[in-house]
């Protein structure tokens, strides 16, 4: 969502719809118990999860693309760093730049150009301001003394010193703390969401769900997922949340719609232009 001058925590009554029904055939569908993931290519896996909407309601789907960042290479491609200065939906970011899958960066400001908070690569800086947020996702490494992938989580680690040793840094809103926490509060707003998080083995997790959840709901449903998730970030919710997948002869295109007091429809389905996105690349041979 651009930032529309509202609080994230703010409480609006919202009703819950039906969630996307998925064609089993096409990804494999894991229930609480068990975890079926399907290799697209090496180092790439996705699975789809189901769980309870509130109330009794059917089955949510939950799709997450889990990437292995020594095989695979993050890269955040900003609308302000061309000079075209054109928005995409992640399926067009993934056709322009060959990319594997792109999800949401972070939320953005009225100039549908600008984060929220803190997004810089090594040649382009975004948006300087490091906002109260929490959570900073830290990708291309410039050493080897840090992990490909890290979130930072600005309560258990010293951000200035953390991110001396990474070349890009994407601020936004935690969702899982360092320590495995659920840090949000329950609310009656509901929302599609796209989020970001690192599994015990380092692996970098890319979420989507379009069932209109609040933050706090899903959270615990994902840590209650065989998702082993020691970190996560949320970054977008509504119909600008989205997910495209064009990997071992699977191409998948998951986009929200509902979001309690701007569009509360399950009708959206198109992914929406967006200036920010999280895109995976094969990792050349090293």
């Amino acid at each position: 969502m651009a930032l529309r001058g509202r609080s994230n925590q703010a409480i609006v009554a919202a009703a819950v719809l039906a969630a996307l029904a998925l064609a089993a055939s096409v990804i494999c569908v894991a229930g609480s118990g068990e975890s079926v993931w399907r290799t697209l290519e090496p180092g790439l896996e996705m699975a789809e999860f189901a769980a309870p909407l509130p109330g009794g309601g059917a089955d949510a789907a939950i799709n997450v693309l889990r990437v292995d960042p020594e095989l695979w290479e993050l890269r955040l491609l900003n609308t302000s760093a061309s000079d075209e200065g054109e928005l995409h939906s992640t399926r067009e970011w993934c056709e322009l730049h060959d990319l594997a899958a792109a999800i949401n960066a972070a939320m953005f400001q009225k100039d549908y150009r600008t984060s929220v908070s803190l997004m810089r690569t090594s040649g382009h800086i975004n948006n300087s301001y490091v906002s109260p947020d929490k959570t900073v996702l830290a990708f291309d490494a410039l050493d080897d003394s840090v992990p490909a992938v890290r979130i930072i989580d600005r309560t258990c680690l010293d951000l200035d010193t953390a991110a001396e040793h990474y070349g890009t840094l994407i601020q936004s809103i935690r969702m899982v703390s360092c320590r495995g926490n659920n840090v949000w509060v329950p609310q009656k707003r509901r929302h599609s969401t796209a989020a970001v998080g690192l599994d015990g083995a380092g692996r970098f997790l890319m979420i989507h769900c379009r069932a209109p959840f609040s933050t706090y709901d899903l959270i615990e449903i994902l840590l209650d997922l065989p998702l082993a998730i020691e970190s996560a970030m949320y970054v977008e919710g509504g119909p600008e949340a989205q997910l495209f997948i064009d990997a071992g002869g699977v191409e998948r295109e998951f986009v929200g719609s509902f979001e309690s007091g701007i569009l509360e429809s399950d009708l959206n389905r198109i992914g929406w232009p967006i200036p920010n996105v999280i895109g995976i690349s094969r990792r050349a041979h090293r």
